[in-house]
């Protein structure tokens, strides 16, 4: 049987298949410590589990309009007006199964075959298999680790063609935990503008920002930025609710309809129970929210210190997300049990085949010289998967 070339050619999430391949060793009873998720730790607070219970026993359990809930959408425009200074009408709003259902809309909404949109490197895994499935080109832009693996005007012009479509920015950064300042948005802004190209501005990790840092929207830079912006969030992150699969994009009134219009021929509304717990997320109380990032802060500064002491690695320090991206680069061409760790690939799964410890090579966002380890994890996990990963780099040495 023949099946679609474009889609065999598609590579699956490495994040969730290490994920998958760590929780299957638990269960078959290996101590193994899993740096992978791409989640909180923590359970969705009560207020909003109540409130799923409640409209399941009101009876919301039915279609809606395929873009979501006049209240939810209500709630969203608040939002955006609130944390980002963005006026948008309700038209303005699309709701989601989650926020990657938004991504796959707005890239089947602006692709023509050919069309390339630039992407940073490192890039969260989805975008280029994103991209390539509605017959575009991923054009990755590569940061330096001068620039804080952030994009800069020189490497951008260089990527720039004719038929460049669309510049995608995620901040807070997934893999690297970094944030965009107003400065470097702005330069941002005023590359799409002078090039007229579209900005696709991936804010899911918004709530989850550390110290004095702050999150700003390039939709929020001036106007013509605001025109050309698409926004994407949802609640994934900051509300523990990963799993109730709720996102959401702003931007351009005809945009959001295009995107509708998929929407409603693909997977219809977005789970109407999870409208609603989404409904008291956005509106309920946010003391959870900033429980959780204290937590995730303390967790990260250990992270951080404690891989300083780790001979021969290095990280980059995260200023929001919940992720640190380790430098390896001193045990590439290093030998380990007569296997010669030629790459991140290597080098993981060795440390999750002696060591029992699951971590992201570098490889699935770009950069073959670095792991990603999640701190969405308990501290007990943190320490001990720490302590096997310097034992595990100590026997090198």
């Amino acid at each position: 049987m023949i099946f679609s070339e474009k889609v065999e050619q598609m590579l699956p999430s490495l994040t969730l298949a290490i994920t998958a391949k760590a929780k299957k060793m638990k269960a078959e009873g290996i101590d193994v410590i899993g740096f992978g998720a791409g989640e909180p730790d923590f359970n969705t607070p009560l207020n909003i589990q109540d409130a799923a219970i409640d409209a399941m026993r009101k009876g919301l359990t039915r279609y809606t309009p395929s873009s979501g809930i006049p209240e939810l959408k209500k709630a969203i425009v608040k939002k955006f007006k609130d944390d980002n200074g963005l006026d948008y009408a309700e038209n303005q709003i699309i709701i989601s199964t989650g926020a990657k259902q938004c991504l796959s809309n707005v890239f089947q909404a602006i692709l023509n075959p050919g069309d390339e949109i630039l992407v940073p490197t490192p890039y969260w895994v989805s975008y280029p298999e994103l991209i390539k499935l509605y017959y575009g080109v991923p054009v990755f832009v590569e940061c330096k680790k001068e620039d804080n693996f952030k994009y800069n005007l020189e490497a951008l012009k260089k990527a720039l063609t004719d038929k460049t479509k669309a510049i995608l920015i995620n901040s807070p950064n997934n893999p690297t935990g970094v944030i965009y300042n107003k400065e470097e948005l702005t330069s941002i802004a005023e590359f799409a503008k002078e090039h007229n190209i579209l900005i696709i501005s991936d804010e899911i990790y918004e709530k989850l920002i550390y110290g004095h840092n702050e999150h700003i929207s390039i939709a929020s830079i001036s106007e013509d930025a605001y025109k050309r912006t698409i926004v994407i969030n949802g609640v994934s992150k900051a509300y523990a609710m990963t799993g109730w699969r709720i996102g959401y994009a702003a931007g351009d009134e005809k945009l959001i309809k295009l995107m509708t219009n998929i929407q409603s021929h693909t997977t219809s509304n977005p789970t109407s129970i999870a409208q609603y717990a989404s409904l008291e997320a956005l509106n309920g109380e946010q003391n959870t929210v900033a429980n959780m990032v204290k937590e995730f802060s303390k967790r990260k500064d250990y992270m951080v210190e404690r891989i300083s002491k780790i001979k021969g690695l290095d990280c980059i320090k995260p200023e929001g997300a919940f992720y640190v991206m380790i430098d390896i680069s001193n045990y590439i061409g290093k030998n380990y049990s007569n296997v010669e760790i030629k790459g991140s690939m290597e080098f993981s799964d060795l440390l999750l085949g002696h060591s029992k410890v699951a971590v992201i090579p570098g490889i699935a966002f770009g950069i073959d010289n670095y792991i990603r380890l999640s701190y969405a994890t308990s501290m007990d996990n943190i320490e001990e998967g720490l302590n096997r990963l310097e034992s595990f780099v100590n026997s090198m040495n």
